[in-house]
């Protein structure tokens, strides 16, 4: 179960990876770090928006959609979730810990982002 930390919930290591293996869920996972960190690696199959291009780009996001946001240790992602939030979007949680905390698979080279 989520924990709720400043108003945003909060999933850990074992909930995200439950998302990430279930086919029939539609939670949207998003890397929100540089491109650079996300080259060095990220979670397979996750889509990279950098948190500086959120704001520019929210017109790819649907407010309806459930978004879980990673970044290197669950800062950014955080402030990137109560960004969303203000705007709008009410299913949005972040990945407590960060990539700081995955130690399970990851991939080294860049995959296509969430708009393609």
């Amino acid at each position: 179960m989520p924990q709720q930390i400043g108003g945003i919930s909060h999933f850990d290591k074992a909930e995200l990876h439950a998302i990430l293996q279930d086919p029939a869920n539609d939670i949207v996972v998003i890397d929100v770090r540089e491109p650079f960190e996300y080259e060095a690696a990220h979670i397979p199959g996750v889509p990279l928006i950098p948190m500086g291009e959120i704001p520019y780009r929210l017109d790819e996001l649907d407010p309806e959609q459930e978004y879980v946001l990673v970044c290197r240790s669950g800062s950014r992602s955080y402030e990137v979730a109560r960004y969303l939030q203000a705007q709008g979007f009410t299913r949005v949680h972040n990945f407590l810990g960060g990539m700081l905390g995955w130690d399970l698979e990851v991939m080294t080279e860049l995959e296509d982002d969430v708009s393609h």
